[in-house]
C-alpha cells in the first residue's frame, strides 16, 4: 500500500536557536519504493534535543523539528518493502541515512559512517523543507534500512527512549562484554544512567550506582543496582579502588573524571557516553600505573539497535518516563535543565492536533 505523504502535517518547531517551540505545518516526502510512512504515537525527549534547539554544539539548522526517539505504527510502505506490514509497531532513532559504502557502514556501525550519517532532524536533505524533521510531529517517512521493529510487549511510551538512551548505554556494555562475574559502575543517575543500570543488571553484572547524591540510593536499587557508591565520600571511594571491571560514565556535563580512574582494575575501561566536548585535563598517572583505558561510545548501528530492542523485549526493559502533551515541551525543557524528571519525558503525539 503506497500513500503519498505530501499533505501538510502537524509538528512542533523551533524557528531559531533558543526560541520557544510552537505548532507548525510541515511536509514529508512521498513514500518511495524503499520507504516506510509511520504514524508517530510517542517521541522521547532527549537532552540532546535541548542542546540542539539551543545550538549548544554549533551544528544546528533551523527551522528545527526535534525528536529522535520515535515509536509509531506503519501506515504504508513502498513497493520494495516486504517485511513490514501496515499496523506494525516500529521505531526510528538518531539517524535516517548514511553512505552505506564505507567500512563502518559495511560493519553495521552506521553511527561511525566515514562520510557522516544523516541525523533524524536538522540535517540537509532533498525532502520538503530541505532539512530533516524529527519526531515532534504526527508522521515521518524513513528508508526501511533505518527503521527498527519494536516488541509488542513493551509499553510504547516507555520504550521510546530506548531509541537513544537505551542504545547509548547498551552498545558500550555489550561492546566491552559486560556480563556475569563482572563488577560494573554506572556513574550518574539520569536519563542515560538509569538505563545503564537496568541493562547492566539484565546482562548479569554486579552493578554499583556511583553518584554524588546519597538520596538517589533507594531509587538506584529499585532500578537494579546492587550497591551505591557516593563519590564525594573519600573513604568509600578508597575502599572501592581497583574493584571495577568497567565504568559507564553518563554524566552529561563537563566534570573531572580523574577521580574515577583509580576505581578501575588493571586493563579495565571507563567509557564516556554523557559529556560531549572538552572536559577537565586528563591525569595520565592512573592510566599508566594501571594500564587503564578511557574510551567513548556513540549510540549504535541499526543491527545493534534491533538487538537491543529484542533484548529489552525479552527482559521487559523500558525507561522510567513522564508522558506529557506536546504543548508542554517548553516547560519540559526548563525542567530538564534543572534535572526535574525521573527519568525521561515522552511526548504523546495524540495530543498534537
Amino acid at each position: 500500500m503506497n500513500i503519498s505523504s505530501t499533505k501538510p502535517i502537524s509538528a512542533f518547531s523551533a524557528a531559531a536557536a533558543g526560541a520557544r517551540l510552537g505548532p507548525v505545518k510541515i511536509e514529508r516526502r512521498p513514500v518511495g519504493p524503499r520507504d516506510v510512512l509511520i504514524e508517530i504515537d510517542y517521541c522521547g525527549v532527549c537532552h540532546s534535543d535541548l542542546h540542539m534547539a539551543n545550538n549548544d554544539w554549533g551544528m544546528s539548522a533551523f527551522p528545527m523539528v526535534p525528536g529522535h526517539e520515535i515509536i509509531g505504527r506503519v501506515v504504508s510502505t513502498g513497493a520494495e518493502v516486504s517485511d513490514l506490514a501496515v499496523g506494525k509497531r516500529v521505531g526510528v532513532g538518531c539517524l535516517v541515512d548514511s553512505c552505506r559504502q564505507c567500512e563502518a557502514c559495511e560493519d553495521h556501525l552506521e553511527q561511525y559512517c566515514a562520510k557522516g550519517f544523516t541525523l533524524t532532524y536538522s540535517s540537509p536533505t532533498k525532502d520538503p523543507g530541505e532539512l530533516t524533521f524529527g519526531g515532534y510531529s504526527k508522521q515521518i517517512v524513513v528508508d526501511r534500512n533505518y527503521v527498527v521493529m519494536v516488541p509488542e510487549n513493551l509499553d510504547p511510551a516507555a520504550a521510546s527512549p530506548l531509541l537513544c538512551a537505551g542504545i547509548t548505554t547498551y552498545s558500550p556494555l555489550t561492546h566491552w562484554k559486560v556480563g556475569p562475574g563482572m563488577t560494573v559502575g554506572v556513574i550518574g543517575l539520569g536519563g542515560l544512567g538509569h538505563m545503564g543500570v537496568k541493562f547492566a543488571h539484565a546482562l548479569g553484572a554486579r552493578v554499583v550506582m556511583i553518584t554524588t547524591s546519597p538520596q538517589k540510593g533507594e531509587d538506584a536499587r529499585r532500578l537494579g543496582a546492587d550497591e551505591v557508591l557516593v563519590s564525594t565520600d573519600a573513604q568509600a571511594m578508597a575502599a572501592w579502588a581497583s574493584k571495577f571491571d568497567f565504568l559507564l560514565n553518563t554524566i552529561p556535563v563537563p566534570h573531572d573524571f580523574n577521580v574515577y580512574m583509580t576505581l578501575l582494575k588493571r586493563d579495565s575501561t571507563m567509557c564516556i557516553v554523557g559529556a560531549i566536548g572538552p572536559i577537565a585535563a586528563l591525569n595520565t598517572a592512573p592510566l599508566i600505573m594501571g594500564r587503564r583505558n578511557v574510551a567513548g561510545s556513540l549510540i549504535g548501528g541499526l543491527k545493534e539497535t534491533q538487538e537491543m530492542l529484542d533484548f529489552a523485549g525479552v527482559h521487559n526493559i523500558t525507561a522510567d518516563v513522564e508522558v506529557i502533551e506536546v504543548a508542554a515541551i517548553n516547560e519540559a525543557y526548563v525542567r530538564m535543565q534543572r534535572s526535574d524528571v525521573k527519568y525521561r519525558f515522552v511526548l504523546d503525539l495524540a495530543t498534537l492536533s
